[in-house]
């Protein structure tokens, strides 16, 4: 059941990113992917702030800070910053937590120390109203 849309609600998300979605040269992801994410996880925190899954309305700022590979595994993080009648604004982050090591073997990863920032994005999601 709804737990109430609340400010600083934090949903997160981790998925390996497979090579079938590698596009470019260096096994690069396009953006859309990570956006892609942002929609799951905003998602949930609709399911979990207004016991609906809601409607993603826009982005105002997104910002792609750094690649996503084929072969990463990608957090993706929703925090709610301000919550209206039904709209919610959301804080997206998604960081690269583990990489694949090609230098190290074909099939080599690890774990990074310092996750790195790949992509930031406000956006904002609609709920319907009371008693819909």
């Amino acid at each position: 059941m709804s737990g109430g849309a609340r400010e600083g609600l934090t949903v997160t998300h981790r998925r390996y990113v497979p090579y079938s979605h590698a596009h470019y040269a260096g096994d690069l992801v396009d953006g859309a992917y990570v956006l892609g994410l942002f929609g799951d996880v905003a998602t949930e925190v609709c399911i979990r702030a207004d016991g609906d899954e809601g409607l993603f309305a826009s982005y105002s700022d997104v910002q792609f800070r750094a690649p996503v590979r084929a072969g990463d595994v990608v957090e993706a993080t929703a925090v709610v910053a301000r919550v209206g009648t039904r709209s919610r604004v959301l804080e997206f982050e998604a960081r690269v937590v583990c990489r694949g090591r090609p230098d190290r073997g074909a099939s080599a990863a690890g774990v990074l120390d310092d996750p790195i920032v790949a992509v930031t994005a406000t956006g904002t999601v609609v709920v319907p109203g009371p008693g819909v």
